[in-house]
């Protein structure tokens, strides 16, 4: 059977799409997902569950071997080695990064788009893209010109009257600091804390698939969603793209079609178009794939945005109350003023329950982000041609020295606000939190981790002597808070070693005008180059806003599903 659509991958971009090529009859569409399914009536409890922890760190719903290297990679001085591969949390499963992620639903300054069009994506700016925003969205608290109130996600906020004593404690440090309370965070972009706002309806996620793969919608006969279907590689006609070859259960198969549609991913997207024979041509040629197109940008500019944690023991009754599942509740924007950064360029939130078991229940931390990253030499290159192969993945996190210094002064700042007295109330103990492999492997959703987390957590809440032995000896590795406060040399090699991505992988296929070397796709996604195939997905980013990346996804799908019925 051929098709109008191969949508390859349904995460939240290939979600959209999918819901909305199908829309006119006509249109015969196919959507490709290796993960499993979550059809209404049958999403994993853990998927709809509205504390992500559980979701999130369960195999089931992941890319397991993929593997990233989130530190600056000297390729100038071999000597200072390699940093560590550490495991990277890539979605697999229907409705991608929006079936496992925080559910935070914010959209970025203004100016991030207005970066956007003049890096050569025209027609992004702030005022073309906030209606396609507002049709993402039904917002369950606010209405008025910045907020959609008939799209398919809906959007709240948990106010103060139900926040636990941790988030009320961080907010009113916020408050001690002098930011104000903003109640819409999707309001008007300026410095201030407020209640997160988040892709959630009664106390349950709503991912991109159960939004817009809805019941409805997978009854229409001219769309098709195969699970369990990976997609092994591009099929060309010269330079046309005319299909996909791809394993269904096990099974080779292909599938032709008008058009196909990469929303794998800033991962996975470059990878197939590198495996295609579209990109760097030295890099294709070293590992013997004919140059089909010569596109420089391809896998280049891999961005994210670098966080930090400064975490503590919380005390019992300031823990989560039972009144919701949720455990990221109030955050601060802030502007640091450091290296021309513009304003609002930070982000931090109050975590009142760090992962899904007994320990994590004790320990909450300040999660600090530099929203408006500079740092921009990652890249996503080919191990091999085998589409076996994971890609190898440098994200080079820390790449401008502003980025570094950001983090530095974000530590110290999160340092003075946890020495509040509001903060002082509800926990002890402070230390600083890196996600190293030890943290990953306890993190891992098992019955082991379960049972040596139970023990731990009760030692934890008994004599404080021991609390802080345990959490010198056992928790922390390496360094020490007040250590970090005061000697700078220690902060940066703090910073250096623990900074992690908050898995926003964007920009490896970027938007960008005819004239721009490094610009993958035309300003609606069409691949330069080649006929017949499209990206839509972060990887489209000239930059990475100032945001969590899943809106921007999705109003990005919305944009350009318009553009290809328009036929554009």
């Amino acid at each position: 059977m051929s098709y109008d659509y191969i949508i390859i991958g349904g995460g939240s971009a290939g979600s959209v799409m999918a819901n909305r090529l199908s829309a006119p009859s006509a249109n015969r569409v196919l959507v490709c997902e290796a993960g499993q399914d979550t059809p209404d009536g049958r999403v994993p409890p853990e998927i709809l569950d509205s504390y992500p922890g559980t979701a999130y760190f369960d195999p089931r719903f992941h890319w397991t071997g993929l593997r990233a290297h989130t530190e600056m990679i000297s390729h100038n001085n071999p000597e200072e080695g390699r940093p560590p591969l550490r495991k990277y949390e890539q979605a697999r499963v229907l409705g991608g990064g929006s079936s496992i992620n925080g559910q935070l639903a914010n959209r970025g300054a203004p100016g991030d788009y207005a970066e956007w069009e003049a890096r050569g994506a025209a027609g992004w700016g702030w005022r073309e893209v906030l209606p396609y925003f507002k049709k993402v969205e039904r917002d369950l608290d606010f209405d008025g010109p910045l907020h959609g109130k008939e799209g398919r996600i809906p959007v709240r906020r948990i106010f103060p009257d139900l926040w636990n004593g941790h988030a009320k404690a961080a907010a009113a440090a916020f408050e001690a600091a002098g930011f104000r309370y903003l109640p819409d965070q999707n309001g008007t972009f300026e410095d201030g804390y407020f209640p997160i706002t988040i892709s959630n309806a009664y106390d349950r996620r709503v991912s991109a698939a159960i939004g817009y793969l809805d019941p409805a919608t997978r009854l229409r006969s001219n769309l098709s969603i195969a699970t369990a279907t990976m997609v092994t590689g591009l099929l060309f006609e010269g330079a046309r793209c005319v299909g996909v070859k791809a394993l269904v259960a096990g099974r080779e198969s292909e599938f032709r079609g008008r058009e196909m549609i990469l929303s794998s991913g800033a991962i996975h997207s470059p990878a197939h178009l590198l495996r295609a024979g579209i990109g760097p041509p030295g890099a294709l040629r070293d590992l013997g794939i004919p140059v089909l197109a010569a596109l420089h940008g391809v896998g280049q500019r891999l961005m994210d945005h670098p966080s930090i944690s400064l975490s503590a023991f919380i005390k019992p009754e300031a823990r989560l109350n039972g009144l919701t599942r949720r455990h990221i509740l109030v955050g601060l924007r802030y502007s640091s003023g450091i290296g021309g950064a513009p304003s609002g360029d930070m982000f931090a939130v109050a975590i009142d329950k760090s992962a899904w078991h007994a320990v994590g229940e004790r320990i909450g931390s300040l999660l600090l982000a530099v929203y408006k990253t500079y740092s921009e030499t990652g890249q996503v290159r080919l191990a091999s041609a085998d589409w076996r192969r994971e890609p190898v993945v440098e994200f080079n996190l820390l790449s401008d020295r502003r980025d570094l210094e950001r983090l530095m002064d974000a530590f110290r700042r999160a340092g003075r606000l946890q020495q509040s007295p509001a903060l002082q109330a509800a926990t002890s103990d402070p230390f600083p939190a890196s996600y190293s492999e030890r943290v990953k492997k306890v993190g891992e959703v098992n019955a082991r981790n379960r049972v040596i987390t139970a023990v731990l957590a009760r030692l934890l809440d008994g004599p404080a002597a021991l609390r802080r032995a345990l959490i010198d000896n056992v928790i922390v590795e390496g360094f020490r808070f007040d250590e970090l406060m005061r000697d700078d040399e220690a902060l940066e090699a703090f910073v250096r070693r623990a900074a992690i991505g908050v898995w926003h992988a964007s920009c490896t296929c970027r938007m960008g005008a005819d004239g721009d070397p490094m610009a993958v796709t035309d300003a609606a996604g069409r691949v330069r180059g080649v006929a017949g195939l499209r990206v839509v997905d972060a990887s489209l980013f000239p930059a990475v806003p100032c945001a969590n990346t899943n809106f921007p996804t999705l109003m990005a799908a919305e944009k350009i599903a318009d553009a290809v019925l328009a036929g554009n």
